[in-house]
């Protein structure tokens, strides 16, 4: 048997309607608003979760709740378009991070090529395959760097013997694997005239004599390898940053692949912003005719 309800009742139950409305106000109704966000699937689904990349839902939701705000959807189909611009503004900003990714990589493993190509035995592999070490070395600071460094060992090997002996020069070539060059060629020629002794000096002045001439030999060498060493610098630096700013730009498979997936989400984004326009502009009363513009489909 229904129970008949009394005037009081159906009065109380009008009144407890009223109140069961929603938000009133703006706060209210902007918290309300993005209830929905909770429950967006796109934008749930958009982040990257990995373990060595994560992108942050705190930004997401902000970027969300300032389109949500300017946009003022209302209705699940106007809150799924919103949605859709969020997630598509998200995903081209990826692209760029992409871009940005790769001009990164690119920089640095080149970088870091050559900064390998610089070990001392890969570069006196190839310094003595294309001919004379010695030639090949002065070309670069590196080479030039290490004929200092063994050119000294010899300077402090005379002033200890007192003279440029044969032994200093076997040790100086034992540094090339103990193969003659043109510098130790140059050392053993220099050797063989201080053996000449057309003044007649005692053995004494003539030790006194060869010990200078072959220092004073020694330091010429050093001073033209420490200025080559530092020409080389100077251009190995220029070269380094015209190689870093041509890296700058992405490979052209790369560039075009970004380009095709930004060109994508923008059309994405368009067409999702003008369905929301028109559904607000209906909303409101609008005579609003039908679009004008054919979509024609990728697969086509």
């Amino acid at each position: 048997m229904r129970k008949t309800m009394s005037l009081k009742q159906i009065e109380a139950n009008r009144r407890n309607a009223g109140k069961s409305t929603g938000p009133k106000t703006p706060e209210g109704r902007a918290v309300s608003k993005m209830n929905a966000l909770k429950h967006g699937i796109l934008s749930k689904e958009v982040l990257v979760r990995g373990l060595n990349r994560k992108e942050s839902g705190r930004e997401l939701t902000a970027l969300h709740q300032r389109f949500w705000e300017q946009l003022n959807p209302e209705g699940p189909m106007e809150e799924m378009l919103v949605d859709q611009i969020v997630t598509t503004h998200w995903r081209l900003r990826r692209a760029l991070t992409a871009e940005s990714g790769e001009i990164e990589l690119s920089v640095d493993e080149g970088q870091w090529n050559r900064r390998r190509g610089a070990n001392p035995v890969l570069q006196w592999m190839q310094w003595e395959r294309l001919g004379d070490p010695i030639w090949n070395m002065e070309d670069s600071s590196l080479g030039n760097s290490i004929l200092e460094s063994w050119l000294d060992e010899v300077r402090k090997a005379v002033e200890q013997a007192g003279e440029l002996t044969e032994a200093a020069i076997q040790d100086f070539a034992k540094q090339y694997g103990g193969k003659p060059n043109s510098l130790t060629r140059e050392l053993e020629e220099l050797r063989l005239q201080l053996q000449e002794n057309p003044e007649g000096l005692d053995a004494s002045l003539l030790r006194e004599r060869n010990k200078d001439r072959v220092l004073a030999f020694l330091k010429r060498k050093l001073s033209r390898l420490a200025s080559w060493r530092s020409q080389c610098e100077e251009r190995e630096e220029c070269r380094e940053k015209a190689q870093q700013a041509a890296a700058v730009l992405p490979s052209m498979d790369v560039l075009e692949k970004i380009l095709r997936y930004e060109t994508k989400l923008e059309r994405q984004m368009f067409r999702a912003m003008a369905q929301l326009e028109r559904l607000q502009r209906m909303r409101q009363g609008e005579a609003v005719p039908a679009p004008l513009s054919v979509e024609v489909s990728e697969r086509a």
